[in-house]
């Protein structure tokens, strides 16, 4: 395994579980009930405010492992935290987590701001605090002026921004994305990744982010873990050591292309451990 300096980014923010990671695993794996071993047992911490992304052959485990952070499933074997504890206080002021899914996963019979409104409709929110909310979350993503519009009648692009404002509404401090802008065409896939590191840097979030795309990672990411596969495992670490937030300035840099190129290299190791080429 290549190992690197882990970063972590931000500031403080002067609460208790600013100091303790946002998720630790310590010899977590899964193995699923046809015996399919879907993960090795994993070592791995995510501090608060860092951006991760989790990039891999296909099959290598990225979205079990997103699914485990996510607690959507479970682990096999190991032991998992989240803020230092574990799952049943997620949920708590400083411990909010919500899930961004690679299909935006509207109701296309409700219009926009009523999707956005749903997580906290369930939660029995009052209803002025929800509409101030939505209101909140809908201006963060550029879609005010198409709250009441359908999700028919929105771009994909424009879909995932809903799909983000629901996310965004609950006011998470843990964002999980499982490749949410892979369907999407190159021009509008770079503006919400730009997008999306404003509002993470804005809001402070610890983001752990699933792609295929090594450029969208080293965008993205101050630390990226390269998966392997057969069975899915961490390979390597790499760190993106650039001040923050990230410009278009920087997509186009020597810097930015040095660093795909070095991620290029231990993608190609992590293919030929996993028996890809």
């Amino acid at each position: 395994m290549i190992e690197t300096e882990i970063a972590i980014r931000g500031e403080a923010a002067g609460l208790e579980c600013a100091t303790v990671p946002v998720i630790t695993l310590e010899g977590a794996d899964k193995v699923f009930s046809n015996g399919m071993r879907g993960l090795d047992p994993i070592d791995l911490q995510i501090a608060p405010r860092e951006f991760v992304s989790l990039i891999g052959p296909s099959g290598c485990g990225k979205s079990t492992l997103l699914k485990l952070f996510a607690n959507l499933i479970e682990p096999s074997g190991g032991r998992m935290q989240w803020w230092g504890e574990d799952f049943r206080r997620v949920g708590s002021a400083g411990r909010r987590l919500a899930f961004v899914f690679q299909d935006p996963t509207l109701m296309p019979w409700a219009r926009i701001e009523e999707n956005v409104a749903l997580p906290l409709d369930l939660a029995g929110v009052a209803t002025a605090e929800i509409e101030q909310r939505v209101a909140g979350a809908l201006e963060h993503v550029g879609l005010t002026a198409f709250r009441r519009h359908y999700p028919r009648q929105l771009s994909g692009g424009m879909r995932m921004r809903a799909s983000i404002a629901r996310a965004l509404v609950t006011n998470p401090d843990l964002l999980l994305m499982d490749e949410p802008f892979g369907a999407l065409d190159e021009f509008t896939r770079n503006k919400l990744d730009a997008d999306l590191l404003q509002l993470s840097f804005e809001r402070h979030l610890t983001t752990v982010f699933v792609t295929h795309s090594l450029y969208e990672a080293v965008f993205l990411s101050t630390r990226i873990i390269v998966m392997a596969s057969q069975p899915g495992r961490v390979f390597a670490e790499f760190v993106v050591n650039e001040p923050e937030p990230r410009t278009e300035e920087f997509r186009t840099s020597a810097r930015f292309a040095e660093q795909c190129r070095e991620l290029s290299g231990i993608l190609t190791q992590a293919a030929r451990a996993s028996g890809v080429v």
